[in-house]
């Protein structure tokens, strides 16, 4: 049993994971799940026959996928069964001080397309899970067919919930992964066996280099925080996406 101060911060982070309103904050990044950045307000609605998935991306695409998360964990998982994204919710749990489960579910199979994630079924919140389906159905997926002429069969993962620190630093602030509000991608593989991964072919002046600045590019406009090699040593072999109203982009 806890007690003293340490007892009273497990109470009190175990409320704020219920909430999601008071993340730990830190310098390393200006946006974390829950850090009080307020929720947008209305706005304007994606066309009905698209819904929020299936359409293409402009200004208020962000704005969307955190408004149709903040309706809570059953909204927004009926938001994504209504574009055939298979998503399982979880019960709210508290492991640690700093980690835990809060409108998270499991993210399983894309029905309306080909590419299955690897590893499969991961864990996540359900805005994560919206905002990955609309980037996969809105920028991977086209890019590889316009640039590469064929389907993505494989989008490769490196994890989303994990209790541990920003980039696994000694005594750094928790990282949105240990809410499981943070997908780490890896690479994509394409229907004729090519694989393209963000340590093999970030850079250089190639058509897989330009495909996956594209689709970091187009991130930027879904996530509130995206980290590509650009931004630092720790992040030369993925892409960190994290949804949030306030946007970085590296």
């Amino acid at each position: 049993m806890l007690s003293g101060r340490t007892g009273a911060y497990a109470v009190a982070m175990g409320a704020c994971l219920v909430l999601m309103s008071c993340a730990p904050r830190g310098s390393d990044r200006p946006y974390a799940p829950g850090d009080g950045t307020p929720r947008p307000g209305p706005v304007a609605a994606a066309p009905a026959d698209a819904g929020l998935i299936d359409a293409p991306l402009d200004g208020q695409t962000r704005a969307r996928i955190a408004q149709a998360a903040g309706a809570g964990v059953a909204a927004c998982a009926a938001s994504l069964g209504a574009a055939r994204v298979t998503f399982d919710p979880v019960p709210d749990r508290v492991d640690s001080a700093t980690c835990g489960l809060s409108q998270a579910g499991v993210l399983a199979v894309d029905l309306g397309t080909v590419a299955r994630l690897v590893p499969a079924a991961p864990t996540m919140t359900c805005e994560t899970a919206l905002a990955f389906s609309v980037w996969r159905r809105q920028s991977v997926e086209p890019a590889a067919r316009e640039i590469f002429g064929q389907d993505v069969v494989q989008i490769d993962h490196f994890g989303t919930y994990a209790c541990r620190s920003v980039s696994n630093r000694p005594g750094a602030r928790p990282s949105a992964h240990s809410l499981a509000a943070a997908i780490d991608f890896g690479g994509v593989r394409l229907r004729d066996g090519r694989r393209i991964t963000v340590a093999a072919d970030w850079r250089g002046d190639t058509d897989e280099a330009r495909f996956l600045r594209r689709i970091r590019d187009d991130a930027c406009r879904i996530f509130g925080t995206v980290l590509s090699p650009d931004y630092d040593a720790p992040h030369q072999d993925h892409l960190h996406l994290e949804p949030g109203a306030r946007p970085f982009c590296r």
